[in-house]
């Protein structure tokens, strides 16, 4: 594994116990260029595990709790006129950084949520006909509750596709919570976090995942799986060609995560189901006879054939 990433996947274990597979997704997404949507129920550390990263990593961190009475110039910001002079000066929303934590991110109005399409997809930002280009990296992490619904609102299709991958952290082991009792009732965990890369060693890192090698056969092998999950009878929108790119940047990025400098079918097998598995909605009918996203996903890794190994 790379050093630069071995250290800072150890570096957010300091405050994320016993979750490294989550934590090295994570990792890879933002090393693809991609967003995290990080869905949970509440305590488990979502919020914990955007903030570690953004520490970890040198670059400006806006935080913005998404609230039913938030309003799309708080994500985006505003144009302020001078009433003496009639010129307009930009104010900037909370997107206007490297690293954006969304919290609850379904607590808030469509209308909201979708103000942050162009940012998450362009990496600008139009206000009153003007564009703003964002920071570089600039990634988005939103966490969202699936337990306790009132007062949310679902996201809007077009804006779960944008995000590379949907993560669930899950309840710790016995011995992760041990060692939480026994560490985190005395200190916060965050104050053991360092700043172990800079926003021009992360830029490097993701030019290299850019350039990992990916031969005919695995792009074949991606293009056949993703075009199954739009023919499966239990699924009425499957994975969109943005969804396929994105599989493919995410499987560079395990590759480069395992130190290789070129993918093959277990790097896309490993990732397509936090990658596919939000992207596709499953029938009504499938849906009443209890088949999940996930259940199509693994049919589908079970019946496209994996590439022979040495055609990769």
């Amino acid at each position: 594994m790379n050093n630069k990433v071995e250290m800072l996947i150890n570096n957010i274990e300091r405050s994320i116990i016993g979750k490294r597979p989550v934590i090295e997704k994570v990792v890879c997404a933002m090393l693809a260029g991609g967003h995290v949507l990080i869905e949970d129920v509440p305590g488990v550390g979502k919020t914990l595990l955007a903030e570690t990263l953004a520490k970890s990593v040198s670059g400006s961190f806006g935080r913005i709790q998404f609230t039913p009475d938030l309003m799309p110039s708080d994500v985006i910001g505003y144009t302020v006129v001078d009433i003496n002079t009639g010129k307009g000066s930009y104010k900037p929303g909370a997107a206007m950084c490297n690293f954006l934590l969304a919290d609850e991110i379904n607590r808030a109005s469509p209308k909201v949520q979708s103000s942050l399409l162009e940012a998450m997809e362009e990496r600008q930002i139009t206000v009153d006909g003007r564009t703003y280009p964002l920071e570089k990296p600039f990634v988005v992490i939103a966490t969202q509750n699936n337990v306790g619904t009132a007062g949310t609102q679902f996201l809007p299709y077009a804006q779960v596709d944008r995000f590379m991958v949907r993560l669930s952290v899950g309840y710790p082991d016995h011995d992760a919570q041990m060692a939480l009792l026994r560490d985190r009732l005395s200190e916060n965990p965050l104050d053991a976090v360092e700043q172990v890369l800079t926003r021009e060693e992360l830029m490097a890192m993701q030019a290299d995942v850019r350039a990992v090698q990916t031969g005919d056969a695995l792009l074949d092998y991606i293009t056949r799986l993703t075009m199954a999950s739009r023919e499966h009878p239990n699924v009425e929108v499957g994975v969109s060609p943005r969804g396929a790119l994105l599989l493919c940047r995410m499987a560079k990025a395990r590759a480069y995560l395992l130190g290789r400098a070129f993918a093959v079918s277990e790097d896309v097998q490993a990732v397509f189901e936090p990658v596919c598995a939000h992207r596709l909605i499953v029938s009504a009918k499938a849906r009443l006879a209890g088949v999940s996203a996930g259940d199509v996903v693994r049919e589908l890794l079970a019946d496209v054939p994996n590439p022979d190994r040495a055609a990769l």
